[in-house]
């Protein structure tokens, strides 16, 4: 073999090979998809009532992307927040019962010691007859959810706050939600990906 052929063949396996491990890496980084399936049980004036969510979850949320919501926040409160968050990607889904669901836009995975936290923060679907009378429910357009997720069977909990607003932690510099209407207990947890 000439040694232009040998050149250039080591030149091709060697770029076959970085490929490969670059190509090889990105995939590890990728996570696999995580569902989460709850049942959503009325409190207060929802008492008695009672429908299915199911949570789908594709990536999580980066810190550089917390912190653009926590100067949103700072700078126009509620409807920065707001649109800081129409201009992230999609992380994943939520889907209710009878609905088609909506884009989640923020989630966080909080690991500890017997639970793992994970937050959900989303703009809220606003319906014609709330923008056309600009009624008070309009103040609160933003979703919540936390699920306290545990390894022992049936203690897994969590609330959906369908519409609530938010503060500023100051010790923490953590969004933390100031008021919220008609919040929805959930139980029965399931964590469908570990079924996949």
């Amino acid at each position: 073999m000439s040694e232009r052929r040998k050149y250039l063949f080591g030149t091709f396996v060697l770029v076959t090979a970085i490929t490969f491990l670059v190509l090889h890496g990105i995939a590890q980084d990728k996570m696999a998809p995580e569902e989460y399936q709850a049942q959503a049980m009325g409190e207060s004036t929802q008492m008695g009532r009672s429908f299915n969510v199911t949570i789908h979850i594709e990536q999580y949320s980066s810190p550089e992307e917390r912190q653009i919501l926590v100067e949103a926040f700072e700078k126009a409160g509620s409807e920065g927040l707001f649109n800081a968050l129409n201009k992230m990607k999609s992380k994943g889904r939520i889907a209710i019962t009878g609905t088609l669901g909506y884009d989640i836009s923020f989630v966080r995975r909080i690991p500890g010691s017997d639970i793992t936290k994970i937050r959900i923060l989303t703009n809220r679907p606003i319906t014609f007859g709330e923008a056309w009378t600009d009624s008070r429910s309009m103040d609160y357009n933003l979703s919540a959810m936390e699920l306290d997720l545990s390894d022992q069977k049936n203690k897994s909990t969590g609330i959906l706050m369908p519409a609530c607003q938010f503060v500023i932690n100051k010790k923490t510099n953590e969004l933390e939600i100031e008021d919220y209407k008609n919040p929805w207990k959930l139980v029965d947890i399931l964590d469908r990906s570990k079924k996949k």
